[in-house]
C-alpha cells in the first residue's frame, strides 16, 4: 500500500478586498514573493494537503526503482488567483517532476494576495515529498 506524505510550508490567513480592479496582463505586473496579505488555496492548508493527497499520482516507474524524496517547485498565484509559471527548482526524476508540474498546474483558483489592498502576484515555493510506504 502506498502512502504519499506531502509537506506544504506556506499559508497565511486571507483578508478579503472588495474592490473590483481593471483587467490587466499579469506580465505587466510585479511578481512579489512577500505581501500583506499571502494568497491562500481555497479551504487552507488542509484543504491542499487534501487536493495533494487526492489528486497526485506516483509515477509507476519511480515506485518501481523505489524513488523517493522532495520534488521543490515555483509557481505564481496571480492577481486573479490563476496558478502559472509552474516549474520544478530541484527535483528527483523527470517522471516524478512532470507529475508535480501536472498536479500544481491543474490546481483550482487560490484567493489572491494583497498589498496597499491590491491584489498583486506572488511567487510561492513549495515543496513536496514524496515517500513510499
Amino acid at each position: 500500500m502506498k502512502k504519499l506524505l506531502f509537506i506544504l510550508m506556506c499559508s497565511l490567513p486571507f483578508a478579503g478586498f472588495a474592490q473590483q480592479l481593471p483587467e490587466k496582463d499579469p506580465s505587466d505586473e510585479n511578481v512579489f514573493i512577500a505581501v500583506e496579505v499571502m494568497p491562500v488555496f481555497p479551504g487552507g492548508p488542509s484543504a491542499i494537503m487534501d487536493y495533494l493527497s487526492m489528486n497526485l499520482n506516483y509515477p509507476v516507474d519511480a515506485k518501481e526503482k523505489k524513488i523517493q524524496g522532495r520534488v521543490y517547485v515555483s509557481f505564481v498565484v496571480s492577481e486573479k488567483g490563476k496558478v502559472s509559471g509552474v516549474n520544478v527548482l530541484r527535483g528527483l526524476s523527470e517522471t516524478i517532476d512532470a507529475e508535480a508540474i501536472r498536479v500544481i498546474t491543474a490546481m483550482p483558483d487560490w484567493i489572491p494576495g494583497t498589498q496597499n489592498d491590491r491584489p498583486v502576484n506572488v511567487k510561492f515555493n513549495m515543496p513536496i515529498n514524496f515517500k513510499l510506504n
